[in-house]
């Protein structure tokens, strides 16, 4: 990949909404999207099977956690490091947080993290039914404006895919720090019949829990608001 790489050099759906390459990446970004991506990547057959999890990994893992829309990959990469018997799939269209959670894994080693570079649906249409024992939603674009609402990933259309893939019991992790988003991810999980609301009280979803480490994003406090953390747990089928 050469330093002049554009949008034109990643493959996108036109079915994707934001951006895929911010400012222009250094060339040890470039060389790690080279030679670390490719054997980390992970793409949905071509012919519509089922991916075998367990074959995405060098050595066994106990369980699949699952993250759509990594950013820089602080979460991912922090998680990866403290369970290294889980396999991770990190989903993220942004190329720019791609390199930085290459990034990370040059950095740290971590030899059980997958990356899909692209849109997560593909992917989770494509995982076996009760697959994944964690997945995490982390401070999605909230898609302010009422006519682009349909965008937001947590809604009608995903919940039904999360639902799918994920084991019994399995625990779906949500945060935002824009209050309308919030209360949108809260609503439409909350009645979904799948998913049942871990909160006993304010503390739950006021308080990050330990094993939930605040991401560059967050550290930011870009919106002023004290970030939500929604924990779900998926209902027996």
């Amino acid at each position: 990949m050469s330093d002049s790489a554009d949008s034109n050099d990643i493959p996108h759906r036109k079915v994707l909404y934001g951006r895929r390459l911010g400012r222009p990446l250094r060339k040890g970004r470039l060389e790690l999207l080279e030679t670390l991506l490719p054997g980390l990547k992970v793409e949905a057959p071509k012919d519509g099977s089922r991916l075998d999890p367990a074959s995405l990994f060098d050595q066994p893992v106990r369980d699949l956690w699952f993250e759509v829309g990594f950013g820089g990959g602080e979460h991912l990469a922090w998680q990866a490091e403290r369970n290294p018997d889980i396999g991770f799939i990190g989903c993220e269209p942004f190329i720019n947080g791609v390199s930085s959670l290459l990034k990370h894994i040059e950095q740290g080693g971590q030899r059980n993290i997958r990356v899909v570079p692209d849109d997560a649906r593909p992917i989770l249409d494509a995982l076996p039914d009760a697959s994944v024992g964690r997945a995490f939603v982390l401070f999605p674009d909230p898609w302010p404006k009422a006519r682009h609402a349909f965008r937001r990933f947590i809604g009608p259309d995903n919940l039904p895919r999360l639902s799918r893939v994920l084991k019994d019991g399995a625990e779906l992790r949500l945060a935002s720090d824009d209050m309308q988003l919030a209360r949108w991810m809260l609503e439409h999980t909350w009645r979904h019949p799948d998913f049942e609301w871990m909160a006993q009280g304010p503390s739950d979803w006021r308080t990050r829990p330990d094993d939930w480490p605040a991401t560059r994003y967050e550290q930011k406090m870009l919106t002023g608001c004290r970030p939500v953390f929604l924990r779900f747990r998926r209902r027996p089928r």
